[in-house]
């Protein structure tokens, strides 16, 4: 009985470490095929905005889902969010599984169609044989609440159930991915990505795997690199208000009114445009090209001058550039970025190397290019490394030499060479 019992138990104890996770979390509550788009129309859209089919293959129709799932708020209570699936049809081999996190977004309407932003990088992968979830994360699209900016717990979170929606509704499809998982992500999207990787291999090891990642111009060291953006002209000024906001809702900050730390007539300004009803577009000509310029002097002195600063602490706590990654990461950066400085880019790939990992690589996407033109870049070469995987490799290769060469010309058009 005794030896019966010392096997018996660790097989209990692995058992509940696999379903340790509330099970409510990550149910699909429901779904609708919205849109299909054929090969044909695809080489239409491919040839208007040149894009080279030899980088980009079209080798699949896609169906484009729209669902709502489980996930929860940062005080743990559940809630509602939404995402959509690019899904190719009829693949002759199981696909594999690329959870896709977008960038900065402020206005909570979202669209589907291939001219909305980076919905056109997921069906880039998608035409190629990858299944890609696109999560809202919290308080966007369909969603309850708001939108928690650059908090890396519920980013985390969202994705993570994101991904195990997309899993129930491939069962429901009675469809099935290669069990390849890849993460990736622009600017707010980077640091999703990252704190997604970081939280699977921390907490759900039991559960999943990620392949390989590829974080694209993520603000990982928002307590430094990052930070110092915000003293200096800037193009986007509005970030800084969507940070502290959420952070001040995470972290109770600020009791009572957090206006009270803008000055006059920031505070009111912030109070108008930060509703879910407007572009951030809309909102950085009515805020200061210095973003620190909003903000309050007294403010401003604690969180240069005291380690203990509630906010500064709140932003340290979401860094992500310290810590070991144990599946192949690769780095996409440009070094003329004007919003995610490429200083954390070069902060993870230290840190992450001092502390031991030899998986994560660095790739400099474009030395002339902004922000925009980067993502268009920095997803040619993520597509180029995890494509490696699918071709065998085991800790990434940085692709096909041909298709490489493709975008260095391309690359050299789009610099004025």
């Amino acid at each position: 009985m005794k030896h019966f019992l010392f096997f018996v138990l660790p097989c209990l104890i692995f058992s509940f470490s696999l379903s340790a996770h509330n099970s409510t979390l990550g149910q699909l509550q429901s779904y609708e095929l919205k849109k299909t788009y054929t090969k044909e129309e695809l080489k239409a859209t491919w040839k208007k905005y040149k894009i080279p089919r030899t980088v980009v293959p079209i080798k699949y129709d896609i169906d484009v889902y729209e669902l709502l799932y489980t996930t929860q708020w940062h005080d743990g209570t559940e809630i509602k969010a939404s995402g959509v699936v690019f899904i190719p049809r009829d693949t002759k081999k199981s696909p594999a599984m690329i959870c896709y996190n977008h960038g900065t977004r402020i206005k909570r309407a979202r669209g589907l169609g291939i001219e909305d932003g980076e919905q056109a990088i997921c069906i880039g992968f998608a035409v190629d044989g990858y299944v890609v979830a696109f999560p809202d994360y919290i308080g966007l699209g369909k969603g309850e609440k708001f939108h928690l900016y650059q908090h890396a717990e519920s980013e985390a979170n969202a994705t993570v159930d994101m991904i195990r929606a997309t899993k129930a509704l491939l069962e429901k499809l009675s469809l099935s991915t290669n069990g390849q998982l890849f993460l990736t992500g622009y600017s707010q999207g980077g640091h999703a990505s990252m704190a997604t990787h970081r939280y699977i291999q921390e907490k759900l090891s039991g559960e999943m795997h990620v392949t390989a990642s590829s974080p694209m111009s993520g603000a990982y060291d928002l307590s430094d690199a990052q930070r110092d953006v915000m003293f200096k002209l800037y193009s986007h000024p509005g970030y800084l208000p969507y940070l502290l906001n959420s952070y001040n809702e995470v972290y109770d900050l600020i009791p009572g009114d957090i206006n009270q730390i803008y000055k006059f007539p920031y505070d009111t300004v912030i109070q108008y445009f930060y509703d879910g009803n407007h572009e951030m577009g809309e909102i950085n000509p009515y805020l200061p090209a210095v973003p620190m310029n909003m903000i309050k002097e007294e403010y401003v002195n604690e969180f240069i001058t005291n380690p203990d600063f509630p906010f500064y602490k709140a932003i340290r706590e979401n860094d992500l550039y310290d810590w070991k990654p144990e599946s192949p990461m690769q780095l996409c950066y440009c070094k003329s970025d004007e919003q995610v400085t490429y200083r954390n880019a070069i902060a993870a790939y230290e840190t992450m190397k001092k502390n031991g990992s030899k998986l994560v690589r660095l790739r400099h996407a474009g030395k002339k290019f902004n922000h925009s033109k980067c993502a268009i870049y920095s997803s040619m070469y993520t597509k180029l490394f995890f494509d490696s995987f699918r071709h065998g490799s085991k800790k990434g290769r940085r692709g096909n030499a041909f298709k490489r060469m493709i975008i260095g010309f391309g690359k050299m058009i789009d610099s004025g060479k």
